[in-house]
């Protein structure tokens, strides 16, 4: 078994906590997953053993209950038991941004101490971060919990610990040889592959992208938290950043400012269904000029949760190694903002089948 725990209990949990209950009722089904197995891991051998959040909705539940608590509007998609998992209460720092108060209603009882005695007690193999995007203050506690706990650390959202530019947390967890992945989850179809893809696509045929944008919409409380542009300057280095590295004149792009990727808009009624729209224009042979525009429509959280199913049993099967510290095989395929950039996720998909086979 896989023992987790989870830092922020939205959307994204949710879907990541019944969907493991749904593969748990289909015991031998492997569809809709990216790697059936991982090592001699299976997605029915993880298990959620703590949980932390600020909302007063939500601590105190069962984990089982609490997932389904407002503001939360991921559907249910499976029955599931009460897990006897109480949701402890997390510190709250910059975890809620003003504007979101009244949405989250959030306690501020929670601290670093409780979290690094709750991930011991627990006995977690792994804490995932899935705090709303800007949480830089309390992304970096709950690093600093599970560097004092001896549990490894999934770093989901847009702030940067595997990749820190420091190096302060990637020194931390290799000194104590405690696995870390990150930054910034990608999804399993999501807007960030899809636009690698083209743009991958641009260059292997020898067109120069002059131009490119990314414009995402969607109707859950992500977006709403991203309303506020200051939580978002992560999130467009780590979105940018993922999209130019498979360009061969990402600095030359970057610098005419010909390149805008990111979070647009909150339009309610669109629930959990995000939209990218994505633009790109090159140039061709001769000069002569050639553009895409394409719409992607996913469903965002399952889309996530399809990749930290993998992430989480890779992350297992490092620390079962003895590995410590960033895990940037692993990173490149499954995260925007790993230690280290593939070229493309061709590249990206053949170093993380190494590190599998131990290479």
């Amino acid at each position: 078994m896989i023992r987790v725990a989870i830092a922020g209990l939205g959307n994204c949990a949710s879907m990541l906590i019944q969907g493991i209950e749904y593969y748990k009722k289909r015991e031998g089904s492997y569809n809709g997953l990216i790697t059936p197995i991982i090592g001699n891991y299976k997605v029915t051998d993880i298990d959620v053993v703590a949980a932390f959040d600020v909302s007063k909705e939500k601590v105190g539940k069962d984990v089982s209950e609490a997932i389904f608590q407002k503001p939360n509007i991921t559907p249910r998609i499976t029955d599931i038991e009460r897990k006897g998992v109480k949701v402890s209460a997390g510190p709250l720092l910059d975890g809620v941004a003003k504007h979101m108060e009244t949405t989250f209603n959030p306690t501020d009882k929670g601290s670093l101490e409780s979290v690094i005695d709750e991930l011991k007690n627990s006995k977690a193999d792994i804490l995932i971060n899935m705090l709303p995007v800007g949480s830089e203050q309390a992304s970096r506690a709950y690093a600093n919990a599970a560097l004092s706990a001896g549990t490894a650390f999934i770093n989901a959202i847009p702030v940067f610990i595997a990749s820190d530019p420091t190096g302060k947390f990637p020194d931390l967890f290799t000194q104590k040889k405690i696995p870390l992945a990150g930054d910034d989850i990608k999804g399993q179809v999501g807007a960030t592959i899809f636009h690698r893809s083209i743009t991958s696509l641009f260059r292997m045929r020898g067109v120069k992208v002059d131009e490119t944008y990314q414009l995402n919409v969607g109707g859950n409380t992500d977006f709403l938290n991203m309303k506020t542009e200051e939580r978002l300057f992560s999130k467009r280095v780590s979105k940018t950043k993922a999209v130019t590295s498979t360009l061969n004149n990402q600095e030359e792009i970057e610098k005419e400012g010909k390149v805008r990727i990111g979070p647009s808009d909150y339009v309610p009624f669109l629930g959990n269904t995000k939209v990218a729209y994505i633009y790109v224009k090159g140039t061709g042979f001769a000069g002569m000029p050639i553009k895409v525009e394409a719409s992607l429509e996913v469903d965002d959280k399952s889309n996530c949760a399809a990749v930290l199913v993998d992430v989480i049993r890779a992350v297992r099967l490092a620390k079962d190694r003895g590995m410590g510290g960033p895990l940037p095989a692993l990173s490149a395929f499954y995260f925007k903002h790993p230690p280290v950039q593939a070229k493309d996720d061709e590249e990206a998909l053949k170093w993380f089948e190494q590190f599998v086979r131990g290479m």
